[in-house]
């Protein structure tokens, strides 16, 4: 079984170094049989989300763990799939515009504050 948690805390150190914004995670194992965690990133540029999927995917194929899927590679979201993660990074126009941790704001927001660089 993989580590969820692990995979989590690398993907938003990897998307902090690329100063994703608006960095949450959102525990959802309770309420879904989709994924365990929730992973939601914004880009401010179609290359800074390109760079950001980029980084996540080249620090967790470092530590092990590969993609299920990724969709979204041309496009204004990218979503990473890991199985019990699931990393979403979103240009500002359609993270706005999808709102996504609306749709499960029943799950349990995770503090992250330890692992974003604060400036």
């Amino acid at each position: 079984m993989q580590n969820y948690r692990e995979i989590v805390d690398i993907a938003v150190k990897a998307i902090d170094s690329k100063r994703g914004e608006d960095i949450q995670v959102i525990k959802v194992a309770d309420i879904t049989v989709l994924t365990d965690y929730f992973v939601i990133a914004t880009a401010s540029s179609n290359t800074q989300l390109k760079a950001i999927a980029d980084e996540v995917e080249y620090k967790l194929s470092q530590a092990g763990y590969e993609p299920h899927h990724v969709e979204g590679e041309r496009s204004d979201w990218i979503c990473l799939d890991y199985i019990g993660v699931v990393v979403h990074i979103l240009h500002q126009s359609q993270r706005g515009f999808y709102q996504i941790e609306r749709l499960w704001e029943d799950g349990e927001k995770v503090d992250i504050d330890n692992l974003i660089i604060k400036e």
